[in-house]
């Protein structure tokens, strides 16, 4: 699942997601909110998530799916261009499993998602 409020950088995940090999169905969502709602849904195995967003904002997102016992271990990924220590901090502290900052590369989403859900299967 990748979450962003702008479709710009959800297409850009989910295509850089492909060329580094992981095949897997995403589902896109423009916020917090419509990401519960999602997920509620059906099978997820990696969120991917901004933390600025309107309604309900990444950190806000995190927070939620930790406190379901159906979601707790669903690994999480907080794309953001804020990178600052206090932010960091406070995602590690909610159960963030990664953080890769804006803009990102190719070989830095691949290191972030590698080190939470493994490298892409063949």
């Amino acid at each position: 699942m990748i979450v962003d409020d702008q479709r710009t950088t959800r297409m850009l995940v989910r295509s850089s997601l492909r060329e580094i090999g992981y095949r897997f169905d995403t589902i896109e969502c423009s916020d917090g909110e419509e990401a519960l709602q999602k997920l509620a849904e059906g099978q997820v195995r990696l969120v991917i998530s901004d933390s600025q967003m309107p309604k309900l904002d990444g950190l806000g997102l995190l927070r939620a799916i930790r406190a379901r016992s159906e979601l707790k271990a669903l690994p999480f990924i907080m794309l953001t261009g804020v990178g600052e220590v206090a932010a960091v901090k406070q995602a590690i502290d909610a159960g963030v499993n990664g953080y890769v900052v804006k803009p990102f590369t190719l070989a830095s989403l691949r290191k972030g998602v590698e080190a939470v859900i493994g490298p892409p299967r063949p």
